[in-house]
């Protein structure tokens, strides 16, 4: 918000809302990361260990074969994929996430509704406050379709009751 913010708008105090597409703001330096998938590749990265190593050998042994399962992921796929470790190294993860650079700010409330209750920290007591941002992911120069389900039918809308 304070990279868009210009002296003559500042939009931490006085919010935002754009009414139309052409009005969001977009953001730069700003990016989403949506989990598309993982995998447990525990098995792998453990069995590049050979018996026999020192502690120093195996933790370089699976540093290289996560470095190589992430290569080969982004090859394949073309999303940006980190292996992760879990449980001290019992097990790991691979992530597949689809990176979102062009983000653009859509609403903001201003600061004193949004801070409205006080002390920011304060636990104690209730803060009564509208402490949300929305955006829209664009992916080449579109707005981002939302998700489907595996059928490939939108999720269903609740009714109101």
């Amino acid at each position: 918000m304070t990279k868009l913010s210009t002296p003559q708008r500042d939009l931490v105090k006085d919010g935002f809302y754009a009414p139309t597409r052409q009005d969001e703001l977009k953001c730069p330096d700003l990016e989403v990361n949506v989990l598309v998938s993982y995998e447990d590749v525990t098995a792998r990265v453990l069995g590049a260990v050979k018996p026999g190593m020192t502690d120093a050998e195996a933790g370089a042994q699976r540093r290289a074969e996560m470095a190589a399962i992430e290569k080969a992921c982004v090859a394949a796929t073309g999303l940006k994929c980190e292996v992760i470790t879990l449980y001290s190294g019992g097990e790991y993860w691979l992530y597949r996430n689809k990176k979102y650079t062009d983000l653009r700010l859509v609403f903001a409330p201003e600061e004193q509704i949004a801070y409205f209750g006080g002390d920011f920290d304060n636990f104690t007591y209730p803060r009564w406050n509208f402490d949300i941002t929305f955006f829209r992911a664009y992916e080449n120069g579109q707005p981002r379709r939302r998700r489907t389900t595996s059928s490939g039918r939108r999720p269903a809308r609740r009714k109101a009751s």
